[in-house]
């Protein structure tokens, strides 16, 4: 026979250490003003900017309109308008391999086209950089293209987070990708005093890393309107999962499994909400995403082990509820342990290979699967107990008293 392991003995301090935890979160959530929120949350503007410098720049002056395009396959310069003949020239990378064939490709085959080659002509022309900064649609305004060398050196947070000091805003850097790519998200937060500054942020990395240096790649501002309703509709989708669970267990099982079950689930949710608030990691949709994710793991691990319960309590109807769910925990503890490896296994590559939000979003799952697993064990279990305790003694005060009132 299995030995059965005896978790009832841990669920008191287990109950006390999880006290502890949600304590000290809401503390840490008083204490520090509530959460880092990102910019999702937050009225401000989201900057997706890359450090590369200006490969050429085109001029037009020849009939109708020119616009400029590329994609991975090679360059393109459209012509159209009225009174002129509509016309694509392309310039595939593998006959255009350097910055040199594409400038003599331009001069020599588009008649009012003008280039002014910036970079060394052997760079190779897979290396532009797409930018949403400027107007495509080219006239006597020099149209910048950028273009990344992949051995350039990489350029710290930090030193972009001193640059734009001088804004005198909120303003966040996160690195996205590798240090090589030289690759920025920048958030500034509006305060509604001066507005955002759409375009100083350009102008002000320009003068410390160099002119024509920074490219932009997206830009997205977020309404104060809309974060607030978006920070409305976070707390409105928590609440609801919560219900709806509350349900789903009260129609698979009795009400005090449900309750057991929401309980753990807002154990789990406040342990990674004291995660993220002495952490200060930032809180965004991403991280919203996460927390559902380990409620929906958790409550899952929950209803298997309420599951195996409820057929050991047909099984071994005269044993002791304590022995049943000493045995039923025991009886699934394999599964759990199993199921939870293997999902952090992915998780934990997760995090060594990403960055920004989504390595973020894995350190989140990575803490709310362990929480997951002692909140089923420990809070879902303990909580039960402790109802069935309750159940038993007013069923006893029940039966004692019935014959005092029949003799009455």
């Amino acid at each position: 026979m299995k030995k059965i392991i005896h978790f009832s003995r841990f669920f008191l301090p287990a109950a006390v250490v999880s006290v502890i935890i949600a304590v000290t979160g809401i503390a840490g959530y008083i204490a520090m003003g509530g959460f880092n929120l990102g910019i999702d949350f937050r009225a401000g503007l989201i900057q997706e900017l890359q450090f590369a410098p200006t490969a050429f720049s085109l001029t037009w002056s020849g009939m109708g309109n020119a616009a400029f395009s590329f994609d991975r396959n090679g360059l393109y310069i459209v012509i159209s308008g009225a009174g002129v003949e509509g016309k694509t020239y392309s310039f595939p990378y593998t006959e255009y391999r350097t910055l040199g064939d594409v400038e003599r490709g331009f001069s020599s085959q588009v008649e009012g086209l003008s280039v002014n080659l910036n970079a060394r002509p052997e760079v190779d022309s897979h290396w532009l950089v797409f930018s949403t900064q400027g107007n495509p649609n080219l006239g006597s305004t020099p149209y910048a293209v950028h273009y990344l060398d992949p051995q350039s050196e990489p350029i710290s947070v930090a030193s972009v987070r001193v640059a734009l000091t001088s804004l005198g805003q909120t303003v966040s850097v996160q690195n996205m990708g590798q240090p090589s790519d030289r690759h920025f998200m920048i958030r500034i937060e509006d305060r509604g005093e001066e507005g955002v500054p759409v375009e100083r942020i350009i102008s002000v990395l320009e003068g410390v890393f160099g002119s024509g240096e920074v490219v932009l790649l997206r830009s997205d501002y977020v309404g104060s309107r809309f974060s607030k309703d978006l920070t409305d509709q976070a707390g409105i989708l928590l609440a609801l999962t919560l219900l709806l669970i509350l349900i789903y267990a009260s129609i698979r099982f009795k009400p005090q499994y449900a309750f057991s079950a929401v309980i753990a689930i807002i154990h789990d949710t406040l342990v990674i909400v004291a995660f993220i608030v002495w952490t200060r990691m930032e809180f965004s949709t991403t991280t919203i995403a996460a927390i559902l994710t380990i409620l929906g793991y958790s409550i899952n691990d929950t209803i298997v082990v309420f599951d195996r319960i409820r057929e050991n309590r047909r099984i071994h109807p005269d044993d002791v509820f304590i022995d049943v769910l000493n045995r039923s925990l025991t009886e699934t503890l394999s599964r759990t342990v199993i199921t939870t490896v293997t999902t952090m296994l992915a998780v934990v590559f997760l995090f060594i290979f990403s960055s920004g939000a989504m390595r973020d979003f894995a350190l989140a799952l990575l803490v709310g699967m362990v929480s997951g697993v002692f909140s089923t064990i420990f809070i879902a279990s303990g909580f039960l107990n402790f109802w069935e305790i309750q159940k038993s003694k007013r069923e006893k005060r029940k039966l004692m008293g019935s014959p005092a009132r029949a003799k009455a």
